[in-house]
């Protein structure tokens, strides 16, 4: 029988965040994951420089034989309107790159026992913590396997009454031909926010590959909207003629709509398998990798008793950096439908609004405070 004091499920930035942070703490530590490394990942797949900065990546040393692709500005709009363009001047505002090499990067370097090709089938719960597949005894056991993380089911969280974001994307890498007839700007991503404001649309090259998708709150007839989008880019001649069919799908939950309960005895959720999305943007990765810092300085905090009372200040941490879950409702929240369209498709033509709000304030984030990190771990 293995025994660790931490096992992470899930070896995506989460769980390797969480690895990293744990990495001079003195615990043994290991990460469980299905897959094989490197592996394909489904996501748009750009980070900010917060992020790079609080994982301690030398950027010259990640685009060594890796897609790094700065961002300068971003081109914003309804689909059908045109996109209204913001540019920045001086270091990217965020960075292209490719989830099957950034996954990768992390996991190798975090400093954890790895458990590769390895599903998680069961835990039964034992004095101090858990036996997993009934062979791994681990004090602790973190849920990082995104929205359909298995501890996060383990505990009760099914997902069945919560409103999931549900995508379908593809990324691939450009022909010759192809990269002729891409218009695109490398340092420039578009997005198309739908006509009934219940997703976006994306379109971001990086080098000679192209990352295309679509989200939603709604989901249903998800297929149809991905159609009539890529349909609208190949019209507008932003994106070649001849593309692959495939589609790739992945859902996640924004922080105000998770329902999900992020701790139990011996066990605690981080990233998309907690639910943590950013309401606006639905980006995933910078809450993902503060999460994991949180969770560090709480299992330091612990000192080897993981209890859900000891466990409850991360439930703390998670509030006082996110915010209050299912928060009190704005005005915007009270307009009739048909106003709110109206309102967004004026405001979307604007570049106060789609710089100001959407950009600096939604998706990148520009002013929201670095997470402090505790001394603990750095």
């Amino acid at each position: 029988m293995k025994q660790t004091d931490v096992l992470i499920v899930g070896g995506g930035p989460a769980g390797s965040s969480l690895a990293f942070a744990l990495s001079a703490s003195g615990l043994n530590v290991c990460i469980m994951d299905k897959e094989d490394f490197p592996r394909q990942k489904t996501c748009a797949g750009w980070v900010t420089p917060a992020v790079m900065k609080m994982l301690n990546i030398n950027l010259d040393d990640y685009k060594q034989g890796r897609v790094l692709q700065k961002i300068q500005g971003f081109r914003i709009g309804q689909i059908g309107q045109k996109l209204v363009h913001s540019s920045y001047s001086g270091e990217p505002v965020s960075y292209g790159i490719r989830r099957i090499e950034f996954d990768d990067y992390l996991l190798r370097r975090c400093g954890a026992e790895l458990l590769l090709q390895q599903p998680f089938k069961k835990m039964q719960k034992i004095a101090d913590g858990w036996r997993v597949n009934d062979e791994i005894e681990s004090c602790l056991v973190i849920g990082a396997g995104g929205h359909f993380c298995p501890v996060a089911r383990a505990i009760g969280a099914k997902g069945v009454s919560e409103q999931a974001v549900a995508a379908q994307e593809i990324e691939f890498e450009m022909s010759a031909q192809q990269q002729a007839e891409c218009q695109l700007n490398e340092e420039t991503p578009e997005l198309y926010f739908t006509q009934d404001l219940m997703g976006y649309g994306w379109v971001f090259r990086k080098g000679n590959y192209l990352n295309i998708g679509l989200g939603r709150e709604d989901k249903s007839h998800l297929s149809s909207h991905v159609n009539k989008f890529f349909m609208y880019l190949k019209k507008h001649k932003k994106i070649p003629q001849d593309i692959p069919d495939k589609f790739n799908g992945h859902a996640y939950l924004l922080y105000p709509h998770a329902k999900r309960k992020m701790i139990n005895d011996n066990v605690l959720l981080i990233g998309d398998a907690a639910g943590l999305a950013s309401a606006q943007s639905g980006e995933g990765i910078r809450p993902a990798v503060e999460s994991a810092f949180l969770a560090a300085e709480v299992v330091v905090r612990c000192q080897g008793d993981y209890c859900q009372k000891n466990l409850q200040q991360y439930n703390q941490l998670i509030q006082n950096r996110f915010g209050r879950r299912q928060p009190d409702r704005e005005l915007m929240d009270y307009l009739p439908a048909r106003l709110k369209m109206i309102l967004a498709g004026w405001l979307m033509k604007t570049h106060w609004f789609t710089r100001d709000v959407v950009i600096d304030k939604w998706f990148i984030q520009l002013n929201r405070q670095p997470l402090h990190i505790s001394r603990h771990l750095s």
